[in-house]
Order: structure tokens, then sequence, then C-alpha cells
């Protein structure tokens, strides 16, 4: 296959539906970009709560807009045990049978009832681009690494519309296993 895609470390996060922004920001409240991403349309908000778990807190967790039909908050494995949680691998946006956390904001809490996952490792590419890279949306690829620690992912889900842009996304867990960084090169190297 040989298609060559950048790589996006993907950070601790969390998405809000509108009514979960207004809990913890007040009402009427709206994400404020502080950074636009590279998938069309995704920004890091200037806004941080904190993710309390069974164990602990992360503190001053990033929301990434826009605001979503269901809160979700996506986190490395490191990241989970560290507040006492347990949490399945997912595609983001599976939420059902996934634990809960509460979230405290400057204005409120919010207790989601699920919600909190592993994101399951995926490469965004637009329509164009997953013909160029012989794939479909949910087919699953093997990658190839170049890091300081080479490795090979099995298992990555490719995800492909007109909201998608060329990008390999893993936790900070996965980069920092194969010392992969942003803007580094992977290779799909095979499809199941």
């Amino acid at each position: 296959m040989g298609y060559k895609v950048e790589v996006g470390i993907s950070n601790k996060h969390l998405h809000l539906s509108d009514g979960d922004l207004a809990k913890l920001f007040g009402s009427g409240a709206k994400l404020t970009v502080k950074k636009e991403l590279k998938q069309p349309g995704q920004f890091a908000a200037e806004e941080v709560v904190d993710v309390v778990g069974p164990k602990g807190t992360l503190k001053s967790v990033r929301v990434l807009g826009p605001t979503r039909k269901e809160s979700q908050v996506e986190l490395a494995q490191t990241d989970a045990r560290t507040i006492g949680l347990t949490l399945p691998v997912r595609e983001s946006g599976v939420l059902d049978g996934s634990p809960g956390v509460k979230l405290i904001g400057p204005a409120g809490e919010a207790e989601l009832c699920k919600g909190a996952v592993i994101a399951l490792r995926h490469i965004h590419l637009s329509p164009e681009q997953a013909v160029e890279a012989g794939v479909k949306d949910k087919d699953l690829v093997t990658v190839k690494t170049y890091g300081s620690r080479p490795l090979i992912f099995e298992d990555v889900l490719i995800r492909s519309g007109s909201a998608h842009t060329r990008e390999f996304h893993v936790d900070t867990d996965e980069g920092n296993a194969a010392g992969i960084k942003n803007g580094d090169l992977v290779e799909i190297i095979g499809k199941k």
C-alpha cells in the first residue's frame, strides 16, 4: 500500500453537549477558539474543565469544539488509571456501556452517566484521500511508524468523509511508545 499519513498526537480532551456546556460554563456560554485543529471545523477551545474519577482528578482538561450531541471524555490509559478508571477502547462517539465521570467547570458540575473512553487509534481521510490510499470508511489497516522506537500498529480504523483530512490519530501513550510526534509520517502497509 505504502500510503503516507501525518501524525497527530491526541492529548486527553473532551467534547461537550450544549446542555453540559451550559451547566459547566453558565447559561448562554459558547466555546472560544484557542487553536484550529487539522480536521475541518474542529478546534481546541480556551475552555478547560476538571475530570473527576473514583481515585482522583485530572485538572484543566481541554474542551474541543464544536459542541456535540453527547458529551464525551477521551483519555489515554495512563490518564484513566491515574483517576481510578478502567475504560473501553472505542471509536469516538460509541459511548454505550462506557463509564461516566464528573466534570467540574467554573459555573457548575455535570455528572456523565457514560462517555469516558480511550479512543481507538484511527486515520482521518477525505473521500479523495481514501481512494488514493485504496481504503474506505470503517476499514481496518496496519500502520508502520518510523520514530525512535518504530513499531507496527494493527487495527487502525479508517474514518473517511467530507469532514476529514489526512491525519493519523493516536493518544499520548501510543505516541510515546512509538517515539513519534506531531507532524511525523507513518505508512499504511496493509488492510484487513
